[in-house]
């Protein structure tokens, strides 16, 4: 991280282990040191906020109704409208995992339109007017609501409003991608 220096497991706080042991139980697959890297990082300075952020960030991952590919795309909009490089580069290859076509994303990430289908150009549509106006068009509502029922669609609001306070939390501190990942930005301090 360039701006908070990673926390040494050793010294962490019963608070800190507690948020490292929520991370990296829920977080399967991402390897132990997961607690140290993205916003969980960052969290670690802040770990009751921290607790309840990764709490909501499980919820809208693993825990709703919204079809996973909705789900990544409108994450993946987040990622572009902040050009949250982390948050683009790690829900990109998510995305990848659950049957997105990288040229799509490679578009989106251009801020171009992907020629997705009917529900993800919805869920594009939806999230970037929202991110963009902090409102949606009846039309984009109506939409929406029809592709995927009420409840989903307060999800879907919900996911969006968690990756935009995980977009803002990576820009802050300067949190560096890792090896890994694809900065799309480059040109993006």
């Amino acid at each position: 991280m360039s701006r908070l220096e990673p926390l040494d497991e050793d010294l962490l706080s019963a608070n800190q282990k507690s948020l490292r042991d929520a991370v990296v139980g829920t977080r399967k697959g991402l390897g132990p040191d997961v607690w140290k890297s993205g916003p969980f990082g960052v969290w670690q300075h802040a770990p009751d906020l921290g607790i309840k952020a990764v709490e909501l960030g499980a919820q809208v991952r693993f825990a709703t109704e919204l079809d996973p590919q909705m789900r990544e795309v409108a994450i993946c909009c987040v990622g572009v409208h902040f050009k949250s490089k982390f948050e683009f580069a790690a829900h990109a290859a998510i995305a990848i995992s659950e049957g997105i076509d990288s040229s799509h994303l490679d578009v989106l990430a251009e801020g171009g339109k992907p020629s997705w289908k009917r529900e993800l150009m919805i869920t594009q549509k939806f999230t970037e007017e929202l991110l963009q106006s902090a409102r949606v068009s009846d039309s984009t509502y109506g939409a929406m609501v029809s592709a995927v029922g009420a409840k989903a669609l307060v999800e879907l609001v919900s996911t969006i409003g968690y990756y935009c306070l995980v977009s803002l939390t990576l820009n802050a501190f300067q949190v560096d991608l890792a090896d890994s990942m694809i900065d799309r930005w480059p040109e993006e301090s």
